[in-house]
């Protein structure tokens, strides 16, 4: 039996090798890299810099752009020297640290994704005491407590939810991932398991939660409310909404792959789908608020244009 202390690295068994092609997968997974980088940067300083852009909703907007920054940057790097290396194995210490930024992008983004659709519904809801009700310092005080709030659950939670034995050290995986631990436990990890799911359903249905509740308060106004209203609700809404089905798209394939049995689905596509969370977020979403919003869609042009003059 060999425990936690004695497994200095894990092996990622879901590599194959695929001789000169590699170069070519590296240069597609660095042009992605590149692409979400200067995409999120983009829209994160044209609102930072731009004093009409100091609203709440593109305040909240800027924090879900860091936030693709960081949960890429927890992936990517690592994807890319895994793909031109033989042997793909990767210490614990670094293991458990992409664990921590996988869990955490995930729960700040869903939380990010809870906290705009309260924006939303107070906007179209209570327009008049919008600015009241969402001042700058709530703004500064929801995003503060987003990002706080997740990295000190996981922080604190994460070492009680992973397994103190183990008894091997060879993942399925492309990357590292909690329940791929969990199933190298050399004891029965029902109380992991349990506290897990704890956990699991504070970050995940809380925000659904909200974002169920201030979605059909929406809708009840719009079929009550006029035309206007109707336009203001699906001009502000439509990004927020492609945003959150596309995130629980690759989450929702990702929770159900560590769980059940996947050997059916090909190699490749079960790739690709285990990465899709993590990669096509922060790669739709900039492009879709950049070319939706037309305050930022306006900016980016004129920027570009000024850039290329």
């Amino acid at each position: 039996m060999m425990n936690s202390t004695q497994v200095s690295f894990f092996t990622l068994s879901a590599y194959f090798d695929t001789g000169l092609l590699k170069y070519l997968y590296f240069m597609i997974v660095l042009s992605l890299y590149i692409l979400i980088i200067c995409s999120n940067l983009l829209l994160i300083v044209v609102i930072c810099m731009n004093r009409s852009l100091h609203e709440p909703m593109y305040m909240f907007l800027c924090s879900l752009f860091v936030n693709e920054l960081y949960g890429s940057s927890g992936l990517f790097p690592f994807l890319l020297t895994q793909i031109l290396s033989d042997i793909h194995t990767v210490s614990t210490s670094l293991c458990f640290l992409q664990i921590f930024c996988v869990y955490s992008y995930g729960s700040i983004e869903l939380l990010n994704l809870a906290v705009m659709s309260y924006d939303r519904y107070l906007a179209i809801c209570y327009p008049l005491q919008y600015n009241t009700r969402m001042s700058y310092n709530k703004v500064a005080i929801f995003i503060a407590t987003t990002w706080l709030l997740i990295f000190l659950v996981n922080f604190f939670t994460m070492p009680l939810m992973i397994p103190s034995q183990l008894c091997g050290n060879i993942m399925k995986k492309v990357y590292c991932d909690y329940h791929s631990v969990v199933k190298l436990a050399c004891y029965d990890t029902t109380l992991n398991n349990i506290y897990g799911l704890i956990i699991s359903t504070f970050v995940v249905f809380g925000p659904l939660t909200v974002i169920f509740y201030t979605y059909m308060r929406i809708l009840k106004v719009c079929f009550s409310g006029s035309k206007q209203t109707r336009q203001k609700a699906v001009s502000t809404c439509t990004p927020h909404l492609a945003s959150l089905l596309n995130f629980c798209f690759g989450a929702c394939f990702e929770i159900l792959q560590s769980r059940f049995d996947m050997n059916s689905v090909p190699n490749m596509l079960r790739i690709f789908l285990s990465l899709y969370f993590l990669t096509c977020p922060p790669l739709f979403n900039p492009v879709m608020y950049g070319l939706k919003l037309s305050k930022i869609c306006v900016i980016c042009k004129s920027l570009i244009t000024n850039v290329g003059c």
